[in-house]
């Protein structure tokens, strides 16, 4: 046994001071050995930096496990190192992976390890990494809800993440974690709104159920004052001459009598809840439509609740499952809304594939849905369900029909009489179910039906189901004086059966026996001793106590009761008649399409749906950027900042603008007239929206006129490149999350610029000639018919060279066939699709023209079409949004967009150099459309001429970290000269630079911004792999047109 302490001796021998112990031969039985110390150097070995280490101690601890030892303790240790690396991984699916994995294991001595992965995951560029972060944050709260404060900062910090992702995502966490926090939503609620119709289906789900809720917080009801809307409309209306009469002290004492309501005004952001859930009642998920359901029935005025009977009869097309559950909804709502249902009543028709419960849940809609105008429909329909196989289901419908009488006053007597014809049907389940249904009718005229009391006193031979027996028994009893001869006999034969009936005919027994007694007690009195008697000795303790209080109360003892003298008030006692209510009339408080409506019982997790408020709270807590591109602080900083140095002819061109721009752009727009500094693009960003309004139609109207005579000139202006450099980092956490949203900025800004030729439309019945303008070098690419069809670049002019048309100095004509650039392969991009826009269809493309209003500016296409049926007025830019240095210049405003009529407007937006999105409002006189325009990398710039020994010496500036270099594989249809430079073109807005190589391809550009080169060489060996470089001090430009060119080369 030496062999362990020889080991040890020279595992001592090699571990230096301060380095953990271990054993050399991973293969030698030392591992094996119980002379290591505790486990103390495992944990050193698994947190250094070395991978051997790591390694060798991963061996150990299989080793010790296989040994049957504890190494429970080593397991954050472990974990750490196995889940570590991987939420490190370059690939996105392998840091989700892991974060998922991490958050499965259901150990509570790894939650701290666990809150790190969720925070780093949490600010992870991808968004399905950060949305894996919120499916974790519910796991963790379940494991331990002590890191409850922790979660919520992380839960704050994903609601504000644009991408719809993840959207759906954090708001299931917030509804776990904290639903209470309220407060968390307020700056995101328009944003949610407006990304919910782009959300993926399960996470429209929640949301909408969050937000269901939360409107049920923060605005008032909308249905609160219309009763007493129509009540003081009817006085005020139909006033008489006697009101008249009286005097002033009258009307004031009416008027302090009526409640001090103000008319009910929607909130803006109630409304816009209610505008964008509407097109989800088209989704294909019954989910999604249900939600929506839901939503409109908790929230919207009852005139616009109709929306959603049309969607959810859609439903009751899917599987029995989905039927089920949109019954159950609407049987709640037709009780309360009955209107918005009965045009579809043939749609809850019963055929005979459907399952009991969808019989049963559609004759309960049927049911609420009958009134005196379709009754005789209903009831044919009944006749023929009583026909049914289905016991149960016919057993429901008597009970149906027994409602329809009950409520509907003139057909009561047509059912009584149908129900007495099925007394002689040869099922006993449908007779005892009439039989009980009957009882509860003739409670309502009992006087005129003494002939249906005796019919029933007959069947008392034959109905054996208990509740019948029991029903005709209370029938006879209650109403004994009408039927004075059959009562008596009816209780001789109950007497003669009673030990053999079951306990609930016996207590009716009782109480008939009681009830004759009192009431003709010369021809009862013997038998009802004899009932009291065989009861007293009963099995069951309810009908024995039932004999003896009996007996005490009709048959007084020698010293007499208090109460027999009152046993006829407390027996014959006039009974109300039975109210036949629907089993779904109080489900509506809990939250439809919930599980606990489901059930009618409150589930666990259920939030209750909370109650309209009083007041309405304040609204302005939702006043943020909608969305919130970007924090207002310091957008309001820097327009503070820049007030002071304008004068108030300058006051309309933006303080973005000016701010991004240096002193000498400064000193040119001085000397500009009003006209031309109305181009500025961002005066909107003032607070007073009003006086944006006004100044936006002023600058409308001077562009305009500016336009007509000619006299547009070119603005210039310059940003520092380091600010650039700044915003373009920016870009790249940004870019991937505001996808959806830059869709909706870029076209209010081109609306601004537009000249006042691309705001002309076609009218419907004839086309308007072309205005006639001066027509200048920059303006050659422009030259269209009035914007009847989208804008294309010419086939013959690129727009590569119309950028460098002035002052242009003449090359070789060789070199100009591969100068010309084609246009953008971003082709026609939708900004607002028709059912989102409620008609209006707008698209966008990147035209690659110089921006008249303003050269650091990318012209942008935007093309409205109207596919309403009705015109679409006052099309404008409204307030935009911008992150800072990002600026627009807005098109002037398209007066009316006819139904069928298309119209094209140019619009400038500067992108400060970078691909974060343009987000802005598209308003019309009605509606306002948060849209949003994010640019491809290749579009942030403008092609370049020069000599092929200027493109080296420009090149030789830009090396080392300025130059990114990659290699690619060629296909072979991407060889030739022709299909090189149409592909790299089409991906970047660059020129071709002559080269001496045959096989290699320069190409040079500026970005429009801050004019900072790009240089771009491709090496296209004719074996191997090519080689791609890209030269600029845009560092992330340059990566990310490497990335595009590449893909653009391979595809």
């Amino acid at each position: 046994m030496s062999a362990a302490p020889a080991y040890s001796e020279d595992k001592g021998g090699s571990a230096g001071p301060g380095e953990p112990e271990y054993g050399h031969d991973p293969a030698s039985g030392g591992i094996f050995s119980s002379d290591y110390k505790r486990h103390d150097d495992l944990k050193e070995m698994l947190d250094t930096n070395k991978d051997s280490l790591k390694l060798e101690a991963m061996k150990r601890i299989v080793a010790m496990i296989a040994r049957g030892k504890n190494a429970s303790d080593l397991f954050p240790a472990v974990v750490k190192n196995v889940a570590c690396k991987n939420i490190e991984d370059p690939n996105q699916l392998i840091r989700a992976s892991a974060l998922r994995v991490l958050s499965s294991i259901r150990v509570p001595i790894i939650v701290p390890i666990m809150m790190l992965a969720i925070k780093e995951a949490a600010s992870d560029m991808s968004p399905y990494v950060r949305k894996t972060a919120a499916h974790a944050i519910p796991k963790l709260y379940s494991l331990d809800s002590d890191q409850k404060d922790q979660l919520i900062e992380v839960i704050e910090k994903l609601l504000a993440d644009k991408t719809t992702l993840v959207a759906g995502s954090v708001v299931m966490a917030f509804e776990e974690v904290c639903p209470e926090r309220i407060d968390l939503i307020h700056k995101n609620y328009r944003k949610l709104c407006n990304l919910l119709i782009d959300v993926e289906e399960w996470g429209q789900v929640v949301i909408i159920s969050m937000l269901t809720r939360y409107a049920r917080t923060q605005f008032l009801s909308p249905t609160q004052n219309e009763s007493l809307l129509e009540e003081n409309a009817e006085k005020a209306f139909y006033g008489s001459e006697e009101d008249e009469a009286k005097g002033a002290g009258s009307e004031e004492k009416a008027a302090a009598a009526l409640p001090a309501r103000k008319p009910y005004i929607m909130d803006p952001d109630h409304r816009l809840l209610l505008r964008n859930t509407k097109p989800l009642l088209q989704s294909r998920s019954a989910a999604v439509v249900m939600a929506v359901a839901q939503l409109y029935f908790h929230l919207a005025p009852k005139a616009e609740v109709g929306v959603i009977a049309k969607a959810l009869v859609r439903l009751l097309r899917s599987h029995s499952e989905v039927q089920y559950v949109v019954l159950q909804n609407v049987a709640t709502m037709s009780i309360k809304r009955r209107g918005m249902f009965e045009p579809y009543l043939k749609s809850f028709y019963i055929r005979s594939t459907d399952p009991t419960q969808i019989k049963i849940l559609k004759l309960e809609v049927l049911t609420n849905l009958a009134n005196e105008t379709n009754i005789p429909t209903v009831l044919r329909e009944f006749q023929t369900y009583i026909r049914s196989m289905d016991k149960d289901f016919v057993a429901a419908t008597i009970q149906a029909i027994g409602r329809c009488a009950t409520n509907i006053g003139r057909v009561r007597d047509t059912c009584l009489n149908g129900l007495v014809q099925l007394l002689s049907n040869r099922d006993e389940l449908v007779v005892a179910e009439s039989v009980v249904v009957i009882k509860k009718l003739l409670q309502m005229q009992p006087a005129q039906h003494g002939e249906i009391i005796k019919h029933l006193a007959k069947l008392t031979d034959n109905i054996q189901v208990p509740m019948a027996r029991a029903s005709i028994l209370w029938l006879i009893g209650e109403y004994c004086e009408h039927v004075p001869r059959i009562a008596p006999d009816v209780l001789r034969k109950m007497a003669k059966s009673f030990t053999a009936e079951e306990d609930i005919v016996k207590l009716q027994v009782i109480n008939l026996a009681a009830k004759l007694y009192l009431t003709n007690s010369k021809q009862t009195k013997l038998l009802t001793q004899y009932v009291l008697s065989l009861a007293k000795y009963d099995q069951n303790y309810d009908i024995r106590d039932r004999a003896r209080f009996t007996r005490q109360l009709i048959v007084p003892s020698e010293q007499g009761g208090a109460l027999s003298r009152h046993a006829k008030k407390l027996f014959l006692a006039p009974k109300p008649a039975p109210v036949l209510e629907s089993s779904f009339k109080d489900r509506d408080h809990f939250q439809l399409g919930s599980l606990s409506h489901l059930l009618n019982a409150k589930a666990t997790g259920y939030q209750e749906l909370p109650d309209w408020p009083e007041e309405a709270p304040d609204p302005s807590v939702r006043n943020v950027e909608v969305p919130e591109w970007t924090k207002c602080s310091n957008r309001e900083k820097r327009k503070e900042k820049e007030k002071p140095f304008y004068s108030d002819s300058e006051g309309e061109s933006g303080p973005t603008e000016s701010a991004d721009s240096d002193p000498e752009s400064e000193s040119e727009s001085d000397s500009k007239s009003s006209s031309e500094s109305g181009s500025g693009e961002s005066s909107s960003e003032s607070d007073n929206e009003d006086q944006d309004e006004d100044e936006e139609k002023g600058r409308g109207s001077e562009s305009e006129q500016s336009e007509e005579d000619g006299k547009r000139k070119t603005k210039k202006k310059k940003v520092p490149e380091g600010k650039g450099e700044a915003s373009s980092s920016d870009e790249d956490s940004d870019s991937s999350s505001s996808t959806s949203e830059s869709e909706m900025t870029s076209e209010s800004e081109e609306e601004q610029l537009e000249p006042a030729s691309w705001r002309r439309k076609t009218p419907p019945s004839s086309k308007r000639a072309p205005a006639t303008k001066e027509i200048s070098l920059l303006d050659l690419e422009d030259f269209t018919p009035p914007s009847v069809q989208p804008v294309s670049p010419p086939a013959i002019v690129s727009t590569s060279l119309a950028a460098d048309l002035e002052g242009l100095t003449l090359t070789d004509s060789t070199l100009v066939p591969s100068l010309l650039s084609p246009v953008s392969r971003v082709g026609r991009q939708e900004l607002l699709h028709r059912v989102a826009g409620e008609g209006l269809v707008v698209d966008y493309t990147f035209s690659r023209q110089p921006f008249s209003g303003d050269p650091h500016m990318v012209s942008v296409h935007i093309h409205f079409s109207n596919s309403s049926d009705t015109p679409i007025k006052g099309l404008h830019v409204g307030t935009p949004k911008l992150p800072a240095g990002i600026s627009i210049q807005e098109f002037p405003e398209i007066e009316s967009l006819a139904p069928g009529e298309s119209a094209t407007a140019v619009m400038g937006i500067n992108f400060c150099d970078s691909t974060q999105a343009a987000n802005f409002q598209l308003c019309t006189q009605t509606r306002q459309f948060y849209v949003s325009i994010q640019p491809p990398v290749g579009e942030l710039m403008a092609p370049v001429f020069m000599s092929e020994n200027e493109f080296k010496k420009e090149q030789g500036k830009l090396m080392g970290m300025n130059e990114i270099t990659e290699k690619l594989m060629l296909p072979d249809t991407c060889r030739s000269d022709h299909t090189v430079v149409q592909k790299v073109t089409a991906t970047a807005n660059l020129g071709r630079v002559p080269c001496g190589t045959s096989d290699e391809y320069r190409f040079a550009g500026r970005t429009l911004t801050s004019g900072s080169l790009v240089l771009l060489t491709l090496d296209a060996r004719p074996a191997g792999a090519a080689q791609l470089t890209v030269n600029s001090e845009k560092m992330v430009i340059g990566t990310m047109l490497v990335k595009d060119v590449i893909q653009a080369l391979t595809q």
